[in-house]
C-alpha cells in the first residue's frame, strides 16, 4: 500500500502517459513495475482505480453480406406467404371489376 501512496500522482496521470503543453509523456514508472503494483495492491484485495475504460465486446459475428441477405429473402418471403391468399382475393376481386366494367362500357359503347 505504500507504494501506491508513492505512486499515486504518476499514477493519477493516466494509462500509458500523458499530455502536456502539447507532447505526449510517457508515466515516471514502467509498466512492469505498474503492473507488479497493481498485482500486489490486488492481492491485498485493495481496489485499483488506474485501469483505462473497457469497450464492451462485440456480441455480433462477422459474416458474409450474401447469407446474411438471403436470410432477410428468405424471412420476407415467408411473410409475403402469410399475406398470399388475401392478396390473391383482391387480385381475383380487381379483375372481377374489370371484367364488369368493360362488359358496361360494351354494352353503352
Amino acid at each position: 500500500m505504500e507504494k501506491l501512496v508513492k505512486y499515486r500522482d504518476e499514477l493519477a496521470k493516466g494509462v500509458w502517459g500523458y499530455w502536456e503543453l502539447g507532447a505526449w509523456k510517457p508515466l515516471g514508472i514502467s509498466a512492469r513495475r505498474r503492473a507488479r503494483i497493481r498485482k500486489e495492491v490486488l492481492l491485498a484485495e485493495q481496489d485499483w482505480p488506474y485501469d483505462p475504460a473497457r469497450k464492451e465486446i462485440r456480441t455480433k459475428r462477422k459474416g458474409h453480406k450474401v447469407d446474411r441477405i438471403a436470410a432477410e429473402k428468405r424471412a420476407n418471403t415467408a411473410e409475403l406467404m402469410k399475406k398470399m391468399p388475401q392478396m390473391l382475393l383482391d387480385y381475383k376481386k380487381r379483375r372481377w371489376e374489370k371484367k364488369m366494367k368493360d362488359e358496361e362500357s360494351r354494352k353503352h359503347g
